[in-house]
């Protein structure tokens, strides 16, 4: 049939046109764009999916310049750090000089100090002045900040990184298990009952013995009738040579014994003393499984004859976990914490079960890894100021015969330990202990920055281009399909005007039927 009030057919090709005109229109935008989703409603949960990649991206890409720019304090403070560390090098090289006094005049001596003095101004204003883009680095400010130490029990210490998680503080405590020992050898001297007609105190024989430490060894001859309080002096005139030091059992009772025992702490310490000929009658001994010492040699089951016998380190239990020992020195290294200790004498020495307890109740420099800010994502580092009043403190000797934590500021002019005192082996130990403190902190940072931050950076530039390739598969448009797409929409566009030119013309033919 024929009507002319609706045309079917044209309604039809509206429709169908209307269709590839959408599809045309959306293959267009496609390419215009190169986004397969320009929005929601090209595909709603692409878009959602596509969204959180890219959420995710900008996190890694910033996760990746957080790095770089860690990467760039580090080797700013690592530059600084080599400056301090030739400075302390010249400083030890003049110090060696200057004990050289049979060839160096007193002028020359104190031309040396000058140098000293302004090199170690040097390290001072290197300190202050390390920054980066107004970040001070080596002035303290990155360091942690600690309270309730008490300095009676550690004298000295060095965090190095802590994690604090969502805690605004973190607790540290510090108890010995195992005490810190010198290491010990006796000499019986009750040779009243030992040697007939001998005298308490006074050696029956004559002998030469061999007394060796640490530092080094020396030879020593008694003639006989020589006194214990004699041999003690000839031990401690010698401390110097060997790091071994003597002193009596008992200070009253020369038939007490004598105790020979290194200066230093420690399974590196150590003692031995060696009859090199004569003293027949005369015996060393240590201690059997560390007994406690005994008062006098005399009956004591503690003690077995040897000649030589070695100190122990420090055990410590820090917030649970045995930490590694050193002498008095203590290092704790684990995920959560990692600091170094220098514990007084008297704390190490004694397992009373009470720990020593501080907090860290801030401060570190914190630097953001990942694209998630959690702990986990996050790395902290502490850089203590390199001020010469907190670098290279180490216990030696002080004019009062007592021992004390001195730094390197000690070694300036009107310093205990400076050139013209004659305090060289005292400022050779600050050195020392200043040169390990800064070779050990580049090698930390050396360490952060090649362990941490540049597996960090690659790691996470493999995830940015793995996330970017899946971001594209869902997002990006498919120019060789949608190029396709829209020839197909060109020629049904093109196809659907003509139908519907044809479907409108149609309707004309109900004039033939009016005549």
């Amino acid at each position: 049939m024929t009507r002319i009030n609706t045309n079917v057919a044209s309604l039809i090709a509206q429709a169908n046109l209307a269709k590839s005109n959408s599809a045309l229109s959306q293959t267009l935008g496609r390419l215009a764009t190169g986004l397969r989703i320009t929005r929601g409603a090209d595909d709603p949960a692409g878009l959602i999916v596509s969204e959180r990649l890219q959420t995710e991206l900008r996190g890694i890409g910033q996760g990746v310049k957080n790095s770089e720019r860690a990467s760039s304090v580090i080797a700013t403070a690592e530059g600084a750090l080599a400056e301090v560390s030739d400075l302390l090098n010249s400083i030890k090289s003049l110090t060696v000089e200057a004990a050289n006094t049979g060839a160096l005049s007193k002028e020359e001596v104190a031309a040396n100090q000058l140098q000293v003095d302004s090199a170690i101004d040097s390290i001072t204003r290197i300190a202050n002045t390390t920054s980066f883009a107004g970040l001070k680095l080596l002035n303290g400010s990155l360091a942690y900040n600690l309270s309730g130490v008490d300095t009676t029990e550690i004298v000295k210490t060095r965090v190095f990184a802590a994690q604090f998680g969502d805690a605004p503080t973190f607790d540290v405590d510090v108890e010995v298990l195992g005490s810190a020992q010198t290491a010990g050898l006796f000499l019986r001297s009750d040779f009243a009952t030992t040697v007939p007609g001998g005298a308490d105190g006074v050696l029956p024989s004559a002998m030469t013995i061999e007394v060796a430490g640490v530092d080094g060894v020396t030879e020593i001859t008694f003639s006989s009738g020589t006194t214990i309080d004699s041999i003690m002096d000839a031990i401690n005139s010698k401390s110097s040579i060997t790091g071994i030091a003597a002193e009596r059992v008992s200070a009253t009772d020369v038939s007490s014994g004598l105790r020979f025992y290194s200066v230093a702490f420690g399974s590196d310490a150590f003692v031995s003393v060696k009859k090199l000929s004569g003293g027949s009658a005369v015996d060393f001994g240590r201690i059997i499984n560390d007994a406690p010492e005994p008062a006098f040699w005399v009956g004591t089951p503690n003690i077995t004859i040897a000649d030589r016998d070695a100190g122990k380190d420090v055990v410590v239990l820090v917030n649970g976990s045995v930490a590694t020992g050193n002498g008095l020195n203590v290092t704790v290294r684990n995920p959560e914490l990692d600091l170094q200790m220098l514990l007084t004498e008297a704390f190490a020495t004694a397992v009373t079960g009470t720990p020593s307890s501080f907090v860290i109740t801030g401060g570190g420099a914190k630097f953001q890894l990942g694209p998630q800010i959690t702990p986990l994502q996050q790395t902290n580092v502490g850089l203590d100021s390199l001020a010469a009043t907190r670098v290279g403190g180490t216990f030696v000797t002080n004019t009062s015969g007592n021992l004390e934590l001195q730094f390197l500021s000690s070694l300036k002019s009107g310093g205990e330990n400076e050139l013209g005192t004659g305090n060289l082996a005292n400022a050779s130990r600050i050195l020392e202990t200043a040169i390990d403190e800064i070779s050990s902190l580049r090698g930390r940072l050396g360490a952060f920055e090649r362990n941490v931050l540049q597996t960090n950076i690659r790691s996470l530039q493999a995830g940015l281009e793995n996330i970017s390739a899946s971001a594209s598969v869902i997002r990006d448009a498919d120019f060789a399909k949608e190029t396709s797409e829209l020839t197909r929409a060109q020629v049904l566009v093109a196809a659907g005007t003509s139908v519907l030119a044809a479907a409108n013309s149609n309707v004309q033919s109900v004039l033939q039927l009016l005549g």
